[in-house]
């Protein structure tokens, strides 16, 4: 399998952790590189449902190593919190199978209080965020004031890093109207996640170095999507990490030339949680799908906005990350549908675009060109074979993969393991 950087090709919530999942039984080690816990990703095994925030997905696999890397911002009361659950579900968590990068930035409860407040008086203009704090984690890491795990996990050097920034940022709360944040219970809480995080805690670009250097299977682990990268996506209405394939060896800390391929992940229609636009947005699929009891977010259960498969948008993601392969999931959401349509290009202001404009007012303004595909109108979801599909559902994947400029090579029709398909 060699070493896999697996990225979202819309706005997230493609289905990854699913896609995840299956890649790690030829993997070795799974490396989440972006992202905090306002990411979710969703594994299905047998009647089991697990939903992982900061761990990766690797971690349902005997065997298999997972680390968080350098890129990610951590939340040590939920992660802790998230062991506690993988341990009630029976999935066995040590040192042996989990790695927490030293380097990772920590997420504190007033990163989450201005997140909320930062919302709040955008008003109209709100992100969408899920106020876990992440943004404003990222924005300290970017002064050069953030703590990180390393600090977390010093006994001595700790409790006056956090008294100091605490103090400075109840200043900033104060000023905002919020109600400020007590040191002796952050102290109390953050030094007992601590303790339960300490033995999990190390070097990690120096243990996946030593990996490459023994041809070990990486796969490193997206969170959230191409158009939520913060320089590449419809910004301001996107995260605050590097979602993209680059963000992968920075937030891992190994080097483009020892990564071999990328898979890129979507849905076979489109999604997104959160402000910002959406160009092929449709009330009528959105319905379906809802009704259906589809798409609502693994982390904060809002329902996701969703529209008909936009191909300029995967087009540009497939540029921007250098996909090489494709994984389409969700297919059977398309089942009952008797005319698929399929975004072909945009047109603004009298002109025709084949790519996403920069300028998320003129992007809002956007009408999708589309091209009708016919639907299958058959239940696709108890089908394991790429040939056993009916022929225009695989006419239609074929072409939303040709349209995006990468191999289709995986084909999802429902949530758990077995329904997946390998071409």
């Amino acid at each position: 399998m060699a070493n896999v950087i697996l990225v979202g090709a819309q706005w997230g919530d493609e289905g990854k952790g699913k896609i995840i999942d299956v890649l790690t039984e030829q993997s070795e080690i799974v490396v989440r590189t972006a992202g905090g816990n306002n990411a979710g990703h969703t594994v299905y095994l047998g009647k089991d449902k697990y939903v992982l925030h900061l761990i990766p997905s690797g971690i349902l696999r005997p065997g298999k190593v997972c680390m968080i890397g350098n890129g990610v911002v951590l939340d040590p009361i939920g992660l802790v919190k998230e062991l506690d659950g993988l341990e009630k579900l029976g999935v066995k968590v040590t040192p042996a199978n989990l790695q927490i990068s030293e380097t990772a930035h920590v997420v504190f409860p007033w990163h989450r209080e201005l997140d909320g407040q930062r919302e709040v008086r955008k008003r109209s203009n709100k992100i969408g965020t899920t106020k876990r704090g992440i943004g404003p984690t990222y924005g300290d890491k970017a002064a050069r004031v953030g703590l990180r795990v390393i600090d977390l996990i010093h006994p001595v050097r700790f409790p006056q890093r956090l008294k100091e920034r605490l103090e400075e940022n109840n200043e900033v709360l104060r000023a905002l109207g919020a109600q400020p944040i007590e040191y002796d219970k952050v102290l109390a809480d953050y030094t007992a996640a601590a303790d339960r995080l300490r033995p999990f805690v190390t070097n990690t670009v120096v243990h996946l170095h030593e990996a490459t250097r023994r041809s070990a299977n990486i796969l490193f682990e997206g969170a959230q999507g191409t158009f939520l990268d913060i320089d590449h996506g419809t910004y301001p209405y996107v995260t605050s990490s590097s979602t993209t394939a680059g963000g992968a060896c920075t937030g891992s800390g190994v080097p483009p030339n020892r990564m071999d391929r990328v898979v890129g992940v979507m849905k076979a229609y489109t999604t997104r949680v959160g402000e910002g636009p959406l160009p092929t947005e449709n009330a009528e699929i959105s319905d379906l799908l809802h009704g259906m009891g589809r798409e609502f977010g693994a982390t904060t259960g809002r329902a996701r906005r969703c529209g008909w498969f936009d191909a300029v948008a995967t087009r540009h993601a497939s540029m921007v990350n250098g996909i090489d392969e494709l994984a389409i999931t969700n297919v059977d959401g398309l089942d009952t549908v008797k005319t698929i349509r399929v975004c072909v290009a945009y047109e603004v202001d009298g002109q025709r675009l084949n790519h996403i404009p920069n300028d998320c007012e003129i992007l809002a303004r956007c009408q999708p060109v589309y091209e009708e595909f016919p639907g299958w109108e058959t239940p696709t979801d108890a089908v394991q074979r790429w040939e056993d599909l009916p022929v225009t559902c695989r006419h239609y994947l074929l072409s939303i993969a040709q349209m995006t400029g990468a191999r289709l090579t995986i084909t999802s029709v429902g949530p758990a393991r077995e329904q997946t398909m390998f071409l």
